[in-house]
């Protein structure tokens, strides 16, 4: 998130009590601490390369999560025509990716599904996978779309917030 400060700032109406506003030293003060701040990453930029010679999307996962790791098998084997790439979240690849998706680099909560103009989280990231992998999951994708994107979000959050629980964790990623 942004926030701009214009480099002359503006006088403050004067008050009827002058204490309960900031004085204008003040506001220079902001204006000083506001540009002294490292810019941000432009990971738009960082990751262009991902995609100038092969524009296929990346399916991001959690690389020691089982039910991930059975995700990207079950993926794999009904995308005959190799429409995804896949990534794991903790290489240094898909952290970058996850920073152009608008993630923390270090967040495994979710699968991500990275285009070149778009990405895709939760519920969204697999209803899109879905739709890039073989029948009849692209029609089944196109009426589960239909379901409250808040819904979705809550079966998969539980889901993931149990995924190691649930199926375990493995000690290095499969791929």
């Amino acid at each position: 998130m942004a926030l701009l400060v214009p480099v002359g700032c503006t006088r403050f109406p004067v008050p009827l009590r002058a204490h309960v506003y900031p004085s204008r030293r003040l506001c220079h003060t902001i204006s000083a601490t506001l540009s002294s701040r490292p810019k941000a990453v432009d990971w738009v930029e960082k990751t262009s390369s991902f995609f100038e010679n092969d524009s296929r999307p990346i399916m991001l996962f959690d690389g020691v999560c089982n039910l991930c790791n059975g995700g990207v098998r079950f993926v794999r084997a009904n995308d005959r025509q190799r429409k995804i790439r896949f990534e794991a979240l903790q290489s240094e690849s898909g952290r970058k990716l996850l920073g152009r998706s608008g993630r923390e680099p270090d967040d495994i909560s979710s699968v991500v599904l990275v285009e070149k103009n778009r990405s895709y989280i939760k519920s969204d990231a697999v209803l899109k996978i879905m739709e890039y992998i073989d029948l009849p999951f692209p029609q089944l994708a196109f009426f589960l779309q239909f379901i409250p994107l808040f819904v979705r979000d809550f079966v998969y959050e539980n889901v993931a917030d149990n995924r190691y629980d649930i199926f375990g964790r493995s000690d290095s990623c499969e791929i």
